[in-house]
Parts: C-alpha cells; sequence; structure tokens
C-alpha cells in the first residue's frame, strides 16, 4: 500500500475533485461515515454517550459527519466547537448547520471552558487537526488534548491523533494518544514513523470511494513491501541455500559473531563460514558447531588483525555474501580491515555494527562497488553515515534512508520502531511487524543473520532486506507472544525464526494482503 505525504494527499484530494468529479462534501460525508463504521465496530453505538471534539478545518468537518451519522443510529452525541462557529466555510459550515437542526447539542469552547470531558463521555472522537499542522498546539487546543488524555476513555482519532506532525510523525508539544484512527484515502508517512505509530492506535484507512487509477505513481514510500519466498526443493543440498562469510567479533564480544551465524541458519541458510578471532573460536564452535570456524589473527587486544585481509578476500570469492562489522570493534586496524575489504570485494556484503563506523570514513569505497551493499544502521549509526546527529535523522527518517542510500549506492535499512528500507532509486518500504521487546542486545545481529538468510534462499538483495526485516518483527511478535515483551532476548527471536519462515511462507497472501493485522483496510 501506498503511504503519503501531507503534500501527495492533498494532491490526490485536488485530482478527485477536477479529474473525478468527487465533490468536498462527497469525499467529507465518505470520511464521516468511515469513521461511524469503525466506532461502531470497535466501541458500539446504542446507548453510548459520544464527545466529538471539532476544528474548524475539514478534520473538524468529518467530525460533524460522524456525529450526525452516530446520533441518527441512537448514539448519545455531544459536538465541542473548538473554533468560532461563523468562521466556518464551505462543507464544514453546511455539515455544522446539520448538526445542529438534527437538535444535536453542539457547545463552542473557549480557553478556561470547563474540560472535565471525562465525566461526559464513553467515547472521544478526536477531530480537532488533520496532517496539515505544522507547529505544536497551543492555548485550548493544549488544554483540550491534555484532557483527553488524562480520560480514561477510548480515543478514537480522525485521519491522525491531534498534535502528529502527518510527515514525520514527530510531536512538537502535545498529542492525542488516540485507541485507534482511521486516516482516508492512505495511510500518512505521520501515521506510521514513531512516536505517531503507536499515537495512532490501532489504524484504519478508507478510501472514501477514491478510485484506483488516482494512486498510480503518486507515492515513493509503500507499507510492508513483500516478496513470497521461494519454496525448497524436494533434491537440493546446502550449498543450494547459500554460502555466507561472517567476518564478526573480539576477545571479548562472542555475542555478535554467534547470533548472525547462527541466525543465518536458523532462518533457513546453508553454510556459514564464521571468521572471528582464533581465541574465541573454540568457545564459539561449543554454542554453534553448525558454522564453519574460520579462526584469524589477533591484535594484541583480541581484535581483528588488518593482516588477514588477503586470506579473507580469498575466502569471499568462495561466499555468496559477507557479512562484516558485528562486533568487530572500533580497533584502528580492525576499522581499516572492515574498509579495505568491502572495497576490494565482488561479492554482495550486508555491513552493520562497527563495521557501518568504519565505512563512514569511506563513502566511495561503498559507493564504488559493483556488487550490492546493503547497511544496516540504527538511527545512532545511520547519523555517523551521514555526519550529521541522531536529532537530525529524528526529524525526517524517511529522508535520512532515501539520501544515505544514495550516497552509499546502496540498500540501506533503518532499524527502529519502523525499520524503513530504500535503495538508491528512493523508493522507501516501511515494515509494519515487531514490538517494542525486541529492543534489546544482539537484535540487530538476529536481524544481519535473517537477511543473509533470507537473500540465500533466493531473494534479490533488496527484498532480502525487507522481508529479513519483517521476518525477524515477526520473529519477535511470536517470543512475545510466549515470553511477554518485557522478557524477550536475542536468543528468543534466533529460536523463533524457524516458526516465523514457516508463517511466512504459509500465510504469506494474508498477510500481504492485511498488512500483518496492523494496518486494516475498510
Amino acid at each position: 500500500m501506498k503511504v503519503f505525504t501531507v503534500e501527495g494527499m492533498r494532491e490526490l484530494d485536488r485530482r478527485a475533485t477536477e479529474e473525478f468529479g468527487l465533490s468536498p462534501d462527497i469525499l467529507m460525508e465518505n470520511a464521516g461515515i468511515a469513521v461511524y463504521e469503525v466506532a461502531k465496530a470497535e466501541f458500539g453505538i446504542s446507548g453510548r454517550r459520544f464527545t466529538v471534539l471539532c476544528g474548524g478545518g475539514n478534520n473538524g468537518g468529518d467530525g460533524l459527519v460522524a456525529a450526525r451519522k452516530l446520533n441518527s443510529m441512537g448514539a448519545d452525541v455531544r459536538v465541542y466547537l473548538l473554533a468560532a462557529e461563523d468562521s466556518l466555510r464551505g462543507p464544514v459550515r453546511r455539515n455544522c448547520d446539520a448538526v445542529v437542526k438534527a437538535g444535536i447539542l453542539l457547545e463552542q469552547l473557549s480557553a478556561g471552558d470547563d474540560l472535565y470531558l471525562g465525566r461526559q463521555h464513553d467515547v472521544i472522537i478526536d477531530a480537532i487537526f488533520g496532517t496539515g499542522l505544522s507547529r505544536g498546539p497551543e492555548g485550548l487546543y493544549r488544554e483540550i488534548i491534555e484532557c483527553v488524555n488524562a480520560s480514561d476513555s477510548p480515543v478514537l482519532s480522525v485521519d491522525i491523533p491531534s498534535g502528529v506532525n502527518g510527515n514525520t510523525g514527530r510531536v512538537e508539544s502535545v498529542a492525542v494518544r488516540a485507541t485507534c484512527t482511521v486516516t482516508f484515502g492512505a495511510p500518512k508517512q505521520g501515521n506510521l514513523l514513531p512516536p505517531g505509530r503507536e499515537l495512532s492506535g490501532k489504524l484504519f484507512v478508507s478510501r472514501i470511494s477514491f478510485p484506483p487509477p488516482l494512486y498510480g505513481g503518486a507515492s515513493d514510500v509503500v507499507a510492508n513491501r513483500l516478496s513470497p519466498l521461494p519454496p525448497r526443493p524436494v533434491e537440493c543440498h546446502k550449498g543450494d541455500f547459500g554460502d555466507v562469510l561472517f567476518v564478526s567479533g573480539t576477545r571479548t564480544y562472542m555475542g555478535a559473531p554467534f547470533f548472525t551465524s547462527m541466525s543465518f541458519m536458523k532462518a533457513g541458510g546453508g553454510y556459514a563460514r564464521l571468521a572471528t578471532p582464533s581465541s574465541i573460536s573454540p568457545l564459539l564452535f561449543m554454542r554453534a558447531s553448525e558454522a564453519v570456524m574460520v579462526p584469524l589473527r589477533e591484535t594484541v587486544d583480541g581484535n581483528i588483525a588488518l593482516s588477514n585481509l588477503d586470506d579473507l578476500r580469498t575466502l569471499s570469492t568462495r561466499a555468496d555474501m559477507v557479512v562484516v562489522g558485528p562486533g568487530v570493534s572500533l580497533n584502528a586496524e580492525s576499522q581499516e580491515l572492515v574498509r579495505q575489504l568491502v572495497s576490494q570485494i565482488a561479492v554482495p556484503v550486508l555491513i552493520d555494527g562497527d563495521g557501518l563506523t568504519a565505512v563512514a570514513e569511506d563513502v566511495a569505497g561503498v559507493a564504488g562497488r559493483d556488487a550490492p551493499t546493503i547497511l544496516t544502521p540504527h538511527v545512532g549509526e545511520m547519523a555517523r553515515l551521514l555526519g550529521t546527529s541522531t536529532e537530525e535523522i529524528e526529524k525526517d527518517r524517511i529522508e535520512a534512508v532515501r539520501e544515505a542510500a544514495k550516497r552509499f549506492n546502496a540498500v540501506v535499512l533503518l532499524k527502529g520502531s519502523s525499520t524503513l528500507v530504500s535503495g538508491p532509486e528512493g523508493l522507501v518500504s516501511v515494515n509494519l511487524s515487531g514490538n517494542p521487546g525486541m529492543a534489546t542486545a544482539g537484535s540487530g545481529d538476529v536481524l544481519s543473520g535473517t537477511i543473509a538468510a533470507v537473500q540465500s534462499l533466493g531473494l534479490g538483495v533488496r527484498e532480502a532486506a525487507e522481508v529479513g526485516a519483517f521476518i525477524h518483527g515477526l520473529a519477535g511478535d511470536l517470543a512475545a507472544a510466549v515470553k511477554g515483551q518485557d522478557g524477550v532476548i536475542a536468543s528468543d527471536m534466533m529460536e523463533y525464526l524457524s516458526s516465523a519462515i514457516d508463517q511466512y511462507r504459509e500465510r504469506f497472501d494474508e498477510m500481504r494482503r492485511n498488512f500483518y493485522g496492523r494496518l486494516v483496510v475498510i
């Protein structure tokens, strides 16, 4: 499903009216009815008390339509208008008049009014601001939002929770915490990016009668871009499912090499070679005996020495992919080894962890590669790659991942609650699987091994990053369902990879169609 910026959605609205004859009144009516349908499905209608908070824009108009429909179906409805009634225009004005004529209680609120809304309703409908909000709510609006958040009642937000930036998902001052949100036409970026994704609650999408041709070529951001995994043939051997070289670890850091190599095996990979310092190879072999150990020469402090370069370069010629960087440390010699190895080998490379710090100093060495490259940074590592701050990355994650992909001529996966994947062409996909329990040590190492496995099963590099991120999140969700989010550790995610792969194969059509249940089309 395509995901839109605020500006892109305005253009769709304009085209819907000018090219397809859908008047603003029709679109507002359809939006309000969609709000009603979600309210009915999620909370029930008859005898329920609804408080509808309406701003003066089209978002408020959608709320007014919903109020009228709720009233007609037996709900007890009260509307609070947060704008001067004589300032309303067009379909908003007409729907306000219709609400009054229907006998629905409508009260205009001003700063300082009694805002104890929690005593007056079972459900709050937030139709204060739409996606066009460009600054933090202040004054009356801030008071109202704080009052909504202090209530124990469920909240249904219209299009996006009021206070959330429609493009970035950021919150400048305060924002509504919604139980669920119904958005119109298509998801907005702010519905899917943190913290907007969490604040949106359960997300519903109503097409509001937009014709399918309207969406063609109109966005370069998509949600859950999934590809089917090729079947495992009956007649096969380990070489059919990838020969991957992992360059990982230090004398004091054995988790990363273990999780990357074994996650590769658990997710369906065929043959793992683990190149790691010789002092820890015997210990790792006891835990990861399915991987072939490649003991490496060490620096005096137990890091991978630069003198291994020729051997690793030769080994890479036998590999289908090289995963380099997890746990290799910031030792100057190991960092130089990563830079030289990445720039000189001719097979696909996935760079993670400390390897990202190394290549941040040699953009040309990555961008000039002939074979595909995958970079898998978290926000801090992305800041190093782009030479900026984490604060700047957080301001616009989509543009950050797009810029990094272009600059490094690579597929870039920006890890987070909504993991983003971009290629140099600029298309960004948003992953919807996963949960907060996955924010734990070793999670990224499991992801690296999973991506390598998915690529080895037969997907292209870009598709492997997208599907690997989804399966990694699915494994985390399966683990959390059994252990609870607070108790999930990296080994749990790794153990559930095989189940995640099985579910992905068996339920692929369903997962792709309903966006893994995280985004419901109505």
